[in-house]
């Protein structure tokens, strides 16, 4: 049975900000609030809010969870509004039907696979030098999408292979009398990237560095394939998923936009 958690973070703390500011370090305390350990379960998380006063994290889970050691170390211990959330995932999942919206929040590491670098990073001409040592071919490398217009036509070409698409945009029509009659009301897909970032961190101290490019997705989607879209939904969009990226969530439209998840 999954679950969705939603867990407060206090940035003031010191042992949260130890956390946030790297993913590696976060995606180990979350697999700390599962029981079966080594955790061989499929985990998605994301840090939903980060602001000076607080920070949300979501994270679905196949089993239950406790995150008594997150409030406890990095927290609001027995604070209103401090205990995590923990909700059973299943009726959202069983609502699923083909035909129906919901609208979506996804934070992803849009990236692309080429043959070819022009700036190989330290770790990529390491690769590339034993290949030619070895003689083997050295398979593609992910490189980042660095532009909003690539992100975005990054999640468009893969919707429909999630489950999903995502309709135009309900455009408002002028008032009466303004609109010329060649006037192209088209407003685009019902998607909109509402923040771009890029994550730096180590996973050891002397290990090399990870960069992330992210970028934030919110809209309207349309649901083709609910069996599909379910198995999206537990395993996540993209790559670099244990640190943060990919998780899709959904929630229900409001009467005239999407109500973001």
């Amino acid at each position: 049975m999954p679950y969705l958690s939603k867990i407060a973070l206090n940035p003031r703390r010191r042992a949260a900000v130890s956390l946030l500011s790297s993913p590696h370090r976060l995606h180990a305390a979350i697999l700390a609030g599962l029981a079966v350990q080594p955790v061989t379960e499929r985990v998605l998380w994301r840090l939903d809010s980060n602001t000076p006063h607080r920070a949300d994290i979501l994270v679905l889970t196949e089993s239950r969870p406790s995150w008594a050691h997150l409030v406890d170390d990095a927290g609001w211990p027995g604070a209103d509004g401090g205990t995590p959330l923990i909700a059973d995932y299943t009726p959202l999942l069983e609502r699923l039907a083909r035909g129906r919206e919901f609208g979506f929040r996804l934070i992803a590491n849009p990236v692309q696979s080429v043959s070819r670098l022009s700036r190989p990073s330290e770790q990529q001409a390491a690769r590339l030098r034993e290949g030619a040592d070895n003689g083997t071919r050295t398979r593609g490398f992910r490189v980042a999408h660095r532009t909003a217009a690539q992100q975005l036509q990054w999640l468009l070409k893969r919707c429909e292979r999630h489950g999903f698409v995502i309709p135009d945009a309900i455009a408002t029509p002028p008032a009466p009398g303004l609109q010329a009659e060649d006037q192209d009301l088209s407003a685009g897909p019902a998607v909109t990237i509402v923040s771009r970032d890029i994550l730096r961190f180590r996973k050891r101290p002397d290990g090399p560095r990870v960069t992330l490019s992210t970028a934030t997705f919110e809209g309207r989607l349309r649901v083709t394939d609910p069996d599909t879209l379910r198995a999206t939904l537990l395993e996540g969009i993209g790559p670099a998923k244990g640190y943060g990226q990919g998780l899709l969530t959904l929630a229900p439209l409001r009467t005239t936009e999407a109500d973001h998840g």
